[in-house]
């Protein structure tokens, strides 16, 4: 898919993929920053780890499912 108003890569990045990936071309940068993150009950593959400080908080470093484009009206429909 073209970059549009669903989709998005911006493969000149430098932090392009920021997240370990096999297909590079079904990365979508249109959420570079997880919409989903405020919510404990998040789709994605994520982990909770303790900081130095004993705070718990999410990481969501394995995650892909913000950037695959299949999983964009989900997230839109989460945000209503």
């Amino acid at each position: 898919m073209k970059n549009s108003s669903r989709f998005f890569c911006n493969r000149e990045c430098e932090y392009f993929p920021c997240h370990p990936t096999k297909d590079t071309e079904d990365f979508n940068c249109m959420f570079c920053f997880c919409p989903l993150y405020r919510f404990d009950d998040c789709p994605g593959n994520k982990k909770y780890i303790m900081t130095g400080d004993g705070k718990k908080i999410k990481d969501c470093s394995e995650c892909l499912f913000p950037h695959r484009e299949k999983n964009y009206d989900a997230i839109m429909e989460r945000l209503k």
